[in-house]
């Protein structure tokens, strides 16, 4: 395996397809800086959970809001500014910004929402509402 050294401050090619390769590549993708997490989504019988795969935030990274029943969790986790010398060889980590978006169902309790942060998963669980219908019975006339 060659190993091609990448400074990430101030990227240089070093073949012309490698050149060719980040100028469509970047210039095509329109959310430069910007990545998107992995999320599983489960319901119980109490609620519903939400995780998303986001290691090496920080707690006060992320922003969640409910807004018509849209809920929106975004956060931006920024590179280091000191590279203490280092030339990178690979960079696979995940950093800039995200954002996600859930419409949720009628029969959830939105004030209720509880977010947890750990080993690199954020959590969310929403609760259902049980006073809320699921089904109506319509009789047919």
């Amino acid at each position: 395996m060659n190993l091609i050294r990448r400074n990430i401050n101030g990227y240089t090619p070093t073949t012309v397809e490698q050149f060719f390769d980040r100028f469509f590549n970047e210039s095509l993708n329109n959310d430069y800086g910007s990545f998107t997490p992995g999320v599983d989504i489960a319901e119980t019988e109490k609620g519903f959970e939400i995780e998303l795969a986001v290691p090496g935030f920080n707690k006060k990274d992320f922003n969640i809001e409910l807004n018509d029943g849209l809920l929106t969790v975004s956060g931006e986790r920024k590179m280091k500014d000191e590279q203490n010398g280092k030339n990178f060889y690979a960079l696979q980590t995940a950093y800039g910004t995200f954002k996600k978006s859930f419409q949720l169902p009628d029969h959830v309790k939105g004030d209720a929402i509880e977010a947890s942060y750990v080993d690199g998963m954020l959590n969310l669980v929403i609760p259902k509402d049980e006073t809320k219908k699921l089904v109506n019975k319509i009789s047919v006339k």
